[in-house]
């Protein structure tokens, strides 16, 4: 997709949470890249305060496939997880 469709499709769907009132539930529907974004910033600061790694590598799938798993595994089992946090996102606009 790119730079450009990724950018504007993020801000599509932050213009719509806005205009729905449901900002907080982008985290629920991001949740594979707020776990990415996690991973980066526990690894740091886990560096920074002990001197310990939590993860073999940050970001998240970078540690996955320091621990043998392929590619596509990864990625499948990331896209399983990233549908599955869709439907919960959709199924809890019904719940006003």
């Amino acid at each position: 997709m790119g730079d450009t469709g990724s950018l504007a499709l993020g801000a599509a769907i932050g213009v719509v949470s806005v205009m729905i009132k449901k900002e907080l539930l982008l985290v629920l529907l991001g949740g594979i890249f707020v776990a990415e974004a996690l991973s980066v910033i526990l690894q740091v600061a886990s560096f920074k305060l002990t001197g310990k790694r939590i993860f073999r590598m940050a970001p998240l799938h970078h540690h996955f496939q320091l621990e043998g798993w392929d590619e596509t595994k990864i990625t499948v089992r990331f896209w399983i997880i990233g549908a599955i946090l869709v439907l919960l996102s959709l199924g809890t606009l019904k719940l006003r």
